[in-house]
Order: structure tokens, then C-alpha cells, then sequence
């Protein structure tokens, strides 16, 4: 089945990403996204969204608790989310200088808050 990546808020003012269209009314492999304020600007951590109590991204959200869909969501971000998903590494032409890592990891991201 197709599914695609989407960026939301949900009604608690996370902000998250996962894939739609997997289960019918649910968002899935969830990841909660963080900005992180930092001396070089702003900078994205990447969490499965029951951290720390889950370690992978197995979790789902039901769309009733979407509070904002995101019209777009950045290439270099779903590449990123998915490369934490798979545990694998996405070939891509180059991101312009952003160094975004998934799993926990924080990066720099002040380019997409622009």
C-alpha cells in the first residue's frame, strides 16, 4: 500500500512526522521533532515519538488528534526521517550545506525555520 510522509502539530503542540496512508485514519512510525536553541542558530532532534520508553519508530497517532498539516515538508527532512526509520543511508544530490541526523541525533536545521 502507498503511503506518504507528512510534517503536522497535533493538538498536544508537538510537531511530528510520520507516514499516512499505511492504516486507514492513522499516522505511523512516528517521529516527534524538537528545535533545540543553540550558539550557532537553531538546531532538530529527531525522537521515535515514545522516547525514551520506545527506541524505535513502531508507534502510531490517530489524525483526529492533527491539529496543522504542513503544506510542505522539506526533502532533506523526509530524507532524514526516513533513513531513521530504515536504519539505511539515502543517496542524494546534495542537501546545501545541512547536516540534519536522525535517531536522537541534534543537528542543524535553522535553514529550514526560515
Amino acid at each position: 500500500m502507498a503511503y506518504v510522509v507528512k510534517l503536522v502539530k497535533l493538538i498536544s503542540g508537538d510537531m511530528v512526522i510520520g507516514k499516512t496512508g499505511v492504516e486507514e485514519g492513522k499516522m505511523t512510525e512516528v517521529a516527534a521533532l524538537q528545535t533545540v536553541p543553540t550558539q550557532q542558530g537553531v538546531q532538530m532532534m529527531m525522537l521515535p515519538f515514545g522516547y525514551p520508553f520506545e527506541q524505535d519508530f513502531d508507534g502510531s497517532i490517530s489524525l483526529s488528534h492533527v491539529l496543522y498539516e504542513y503544506k510542505n515538508c522539506p526533502e532533506e527532512l523526509k530524507t532524514k526521517y526516513m533513513e531513521s526509520i530504515s536504519n539505511l543511508t539515502l543517496s542524494t544530490g546534495g542537501l546545501g550545506g545541512m547536516n540534519l541526523q536522525g535517531g536522537g541525533k541534534v543537528s542543524d536545521i535553522s535553514k529550514l525555520l526560515k
